[in-house]
């Protein structure tokens, strides 16, 4: 698998193709794999830098195995052809077993790589597997991302702001859809010019403690890792054979973890905001779908579109479809009758009543505006407008 990134380095855009490889062991043809020569010779003929992070499951010294094999000796006489450098240093084992432990898993790449692959090391964190992670900072690789918190925003400054912009803002006719159209992009414009003005850009803090991380995994955590160094230390049969009957329960017991938290979690979700909490956390996976919907007459629609027709007639009776851009024949230009219609439909305090339904930080549309923008600070709660 090999993915084509871009980074900063020095203030050059780089440009860098990433690959995870591996070389079966019970293969007929020595390594490296069609594939990963075929790779290699595309980024030389198109001047790409190439860093492959390998499990070869093959042996040599060069990259701090205990002996040379002859996968190793021909992966070696491959590397030099193609001038491409290993990155690993030390010996610290990257493959253990009950049988062995040795290093099979490379790091190599580009020449130009050479000095940019920095604090390269095989982590004594516990990987769960018998492979171990490797750990090295790409330098120039780790950019600062900046977001705004509208938690963080100054509310009196912002309101100061939107109405120093509302009231420099131009004059607009809203008698006809056009002038609508206008005052609502400049009312948008407005709220979203003093919401950046107000609210500074901070780094992205990551991280976050796991809810399903507990004191029962915390131990069995410290008595692997206890079982691990003793296996470092003497890799005997029964010290492996303890530290490999802790690792199935501790991977066993995380997944149950995991299980718990997310059923516990889901069950829990009694009102909207909850609810649409599990519905990020899940429309990050590009494969879930809308899926199938049951008719009132018991059939099951059968694609997305018959699905959405099924919600719109559901949630939305009596509507009509309409091509993008185009308006009924009844909207165009409003008059004095309509205004009055409108004036009974949508006042002043009900309009006001629904923006301060929301919770303040709300997600945004695609409008880009925070609830909080809008919100009254006077609002009662009861539909009275109080403010100015």
């Amino acid at each position: 698998m090999a993915v084509l990134v871009k980074y900063d380095e020095d203030g050059e855009e780089r440009r860098l193709v990433v690959c995870s490889a591996y070389l079966p062991y019970d293969s007929e043809d020595l390594p490296p794999s069609r594939e990963l020569e075929n790779l290699v010779g595309y980024c030389e003929n198109e001047n790409i830098q190439l860093l492959v992070g390998c499990d070869s499951n093959a042996h040599h010294t060069a990259w701090g195995s205990t002996n040379c094999n002859g996968r190793g000796e021909a992966l070696i006489e491959f590397l030099n052809t193609y001038n491409l450098e290993i990155f690993n240093r030390g010996r610290e084992p990257t493959f253990s077993t009950s049988a062995r432990q040795e290093v099979i898993d490379i790091t190599l790449g580009s020449y130009g790589l050479l000095d940019s692959i920095i604090d390269w090391k095989v982590s004594l964190e516990l990987s769960l597997s018998d492979h171990r992670h490797i750990l090295f900072t790409l330098r120039g690789s780790t950019p600062v991302l900046l977001v705004r918190n509208p938690r963080g925003t100054n509310w009196g400054s912002f309101r100061g702001s939107l109405r120093e912009r509302l009231e420099r803002g131009p004059q607009m006719n809203m008698e006809d859809d056009a002038g609508l159209g206008l005052a609502i992009q400049c009312v948008q414009k407005a709220l979203i010019s003093a919401y950046e003005e107000n609210c500074p850009l901070v780094p992205l803090r990551k991280g976050r403690k796991s809810t399903r991380w507990t004191a029962e995994l915390q131990l069995l955590r410290k008595e692997l890792r206890r079982l691990f160094n003793r296996c470092r230390a003497k890799n005997d049969t029964s010290n492996r054979d303890l530290y490999r009957e802790a690792q199935r329960k501790y991977r066993k017991e995380v997944r149950k973890a995991s299980k718990e938290t997310w059923g516990t979690f889901c069950s829990s979700v009694k009102d909207l905001p909850r609810s649409a909490r599990i519905h990020r956390a899940l429309s990050r996976d590009p494969k879930i779908r809308l899926g199938s919907l049951v008719a009132p007459n018991g059939e099951r629609t059968q694609s997305e579109g018959e699905t959405l027709d099924l919600l719109l007639a559901t949630h939305f009776p009596n509507s009509v479809g309409m091509e993008r851009g185009t308006l009924p024949a009844a909207v165009g230009r409003t008059n004095r009758a309509d205004w009055r219609v409108a004036a009974k439909t949508v006042m002043y305090c009900r309009v006001e009543w629904a923006i301060n339904s929301f919770g303040p930080y709300k997600r945004p549309g695609a409008d880009g505006i925070f609830p909080a923008a809008m919100l009254d600070p006077d609002y009662d709660g009861q539909g009275i407008h109080t403010g100015d």
